[in-house]
């Protein structure tokens, strides 16, 4: 197997994943950076404190600079889950800040506020039995039937049926179907 024949794959990937760095303009850097925005944080705060401190360890000597410049050095490649500190904090104070039932269009998601569901249904037994007669009526009857009994119970003994009834319409469509069959049966 020849050279030219050896493929060779090369991903560039990280060329797109540069940090973001203060100090770096085209060719030109700061000398020992650049710097993240986690190194220039601590060196502002961490400055800051070392000055207003200095009665508490000036009898160290250079040790807490020394120790001071040591943490700026090493939050350089400083990684959490993948992500630089400052996103990686940024994102947890977000995630705190979040509402329970997460966002719907930038909003916070609410259920709707609880109500009791009330509803009710009648029990209605057969209609009574009405003889339909064939004569037409002008105006349809508005009443309605009368209830029935209340349904009896079931451990208790049952009263013996009557006969065989008639086939009887119990809808409404039913009864106009009856009245137009007698109606065309008159003629």
């Amino acid at each position: 197997m020849n050279a030219a024949s050896v493929r060779v794959g090369r991903f560039y990937t990280s060329a797109r994943r540069h940090p973001w760095v203060l100090g770096k303009v085209a060719d030109w850097k700061i000398p020992l950076g650049p710097f993240t925005p986690a190194q220039i944080l601590l060196a502002v705060v961490g400055g800051f404190l070392l000055v207003k401190t200095i009665p508490w360890w000036s009898w160290m000597g250079p040790v807490p600079i020394a120790a001071w410049l040591l943490a700026i050095w090493a939050v350089r490649r400083q990684k959490i889950g993948g992500r630089a500190p400052l996103p990686a904090a940024l994102g947890w104070m977000l995630l705190c800040r979040q509402p329970r039932g997460g966002r719907i269009g930038g909003r916070a998601a609410r259920d709707h506020a609880a109500r009791p569901l009330l509803g009710g249904f009648v029990i209605e037994g057969p209609a009574p039995t009405t003889r339909v007669t064939a004569a037409p009526r002008a105006k349809a009857s508005t009443t309605r039937p009368p209830h029935p009994e209340p349904a009896r119970s079931r451990s208790g003994p049952r009263p013996a049926a009557p006969g065989p009834e008639p086939a009887r319409p119990v809808s409404g469509v039913q009864q106009l179907l009856a009245l137009a069959q007698q109606a065309g049966g008159a003629r």
